[in-house]
């Protein structure tokens, strides 16, 4: 049995729960911006905090109930209001941008890439070595994904700045240069951002598989599967 499914927050109802809540959150933030309503922008935004204090919520901390108490009753003040609307402007900037930090740091001087921690982690679980030709690939290949997501967060702000009637922009009087509806968007930060980032690991996953035909695993789900078995403890303690 996997020793994730014994710890609070992990397991299948844990990760059955995560993969509803950000499945749910594109289509929350597209619906109210199609729909111009504050109690759908304010919905999707309190399902992405649940979904971020999902595992201290289960090991039961007073501070991350709390948290989720006092988010809820914000979300809900502003919920009538067009203020709602303007904070969905902020995840698909800040998380990108967050997730591209992650990469890029793990390239500093004395640490080792990103994704070549994972790679050796499935590596040694089969017994297989991992070459110095493919730490190098997983050493661009980190950098490569923290380009594609900085790109992604800055494509993100520059809509966000140019939404109408309530983008940053407009919301100090200014008015954009190039004007985007609510719903142009959210087709760009909701869809099209998903669709950019799946097409990119579908792109490199094909790559990767011409250059490293000998793997510990045999296709891509396969690949996924292998990186959940890896466990909490190692996850955690990639991403300090």
């Amino acid at each position: 049995m996997n020793p994730a499914s014994h710890e609070p927050g992990h397991g299948p109802v844990a990760l059955a729960l995560r993969v509803i809540l950000l499945l749910a959150y594109p289509v929350l933030s597209h619906v109210a911006s199609l729909r111009s309503e504050g109690a759908w922008a304010a919905l999707a935004l309190f399902g992405l905090v649940l979904l971020c204090l999902l595992e201290p919520l289960a090991r039961r901390r007073a501070s991350a109930w709390l948290a989720l108490f006092a988010s809820g009753l914000l979300l809900y003040g502003v919920g009538a209001s067009r203020w709602a609307w303007m904070l969905l402007l902020a995840p698909p900037v800040m998380f990108p941008l967050l997730v591209a930090w992650g990469f890029a740091r793990s390239l500093l001087p004395g640490r080792v890439p990103l994704i070549g921690r994972i790679v050796q982690a499935l590596y040694q679980r089969a017994g297989m070595p991992v070459t110095a030709v493919l730490e190098r690939y997983t050493r661009r290949l980190t950098a490569a994904w923290a380009v594609v997501l900085s790109l992604l967060a800055a494509i993100n702000l520059g809509l966000a700045m140019s939404a109408v009637p309530d983008g940053l922009l407009a919301a100090f009087g200014l008015q954009p240069w190039w004007p985007v509806t609510h719903e142009q968007w959210s087709w760009c930060a909701n869809i099209a951002d998903w669709g950019l980032i799946g097409g990119f690991f579908a792109l490199e996953y094909a790559v990767r598989s011409r250059l490293f035909p000998t793997r510990p695993y045999r296709n891509a789900l396969d690949f996924m599967r292998q990186m959940g078995q890896l466990g909490p403890v190692f996850w955690r303690d990639l991403l300090r």
